[in-house]
């Protein structure tokens, strides 16, 4: 038997970043497992610059996420205004970017999700620095805001952390079906992944290569990761609330 922390993530736009390049911002269809990496730490009340915490708290975690509505995309057109970089210069806030006379416009695209819905599972590897425990109540009373990828997507209903014992991955998710979704939640199968390490239970139909394994918060540097595909089925689940 294993722990599993389970809980859900919906909101009215989500962003979950891929690869950028130039002025194309994209959004991957399901949430990174850097995005969760740096929810989770934002509930615990760890730094963006305390690098070493974010490293040690990923590679403690396997991560798997059941995508119960993929949404809509939204694509944005966006300007935004920013200093010329100078030499020994660090802006540490907008009011100080916008300080000066010196600007200029940067046009770049960026997408979003719209009312996607997804149920995230989280299984801690062993001597983890964090229990399964002490991440539920961090989610609970997170010490800093939890948001969607961006600090523009918030959440929009309560997370509802479970810890739920069980022997896969399938017999964790078996019992969860959010019920405040159902309206938008995609009909029997969905799509879950989930990565090596995990005991799934769950056929595999593909692997996919993502890069969102955290190499350095501070850089912004991530390495690949690998993630097993299959479909799960709602019929097995029951109708409780996540």
């Amino acid at each position: 038997m294993h722990d599993f922390l389970v809980f859900q993530l919906y909101g009215p736009m989500a962003a979950w970043g891929d690869i950028a390049v130039g002025e194309y911002r994209p959004s991957f269809a399901h949430p990174s497992k850097s995005a969760i990496v740096g929810l989770l730490a934002a509930a615990l009340g760890i730094r963006r610059d305390e690098e070493d915490r974010h490293i040690k708290l990923a590679n403690s975690c396997l991560f798997a996420v059941r995508v119960d509505s993929i949404g809509l995309l939204l694509r944005d057109y966006h300007t935004t205004q920013v200093p010329s970089a100078k030499r020994g210069v660090t802006h540490y806030t907008r009011r100080s970017e916008l300080a000066g006379n010196d600007q200029n416009t940067i046009l770049s695209s960026r997408d979003y999700r719209c009312d996607a819905a997804y149920t995230i599972v989280i299984c801690m590897v062993e001597d983890s620095l964090h229990s399964i425990a002490e991440l539920a109540t961090a989610l609970q009373k997170p010490v800093f805001t939890l948001y969607l990828g961006r600090k523009s997507c918030p959440l929009a209903l309560p997370i509802h952390p479970l810890i739920i014992q069980a022997t896969s991955l399938h017999e964790a998710l078996s019992g969860i079906e959010n019920v405040a979704l159902r309206e938008i939640t995609a009909k029997s199968p969905v799509l879950i992944y989930w990565e090596d390490g995990l005991e799934g239970g769950i056929a595999q139909s593909q692997t996919i290569v993502r890069r969102d394994a955290l190499r350095s918060r501070k850089r912004w540097q991530f390495n690949e990761r690998k993630e097993n595909c299959g479909f799960f089925h709602k019929e097995d689940a029951s109708c409780t609330s996540a």
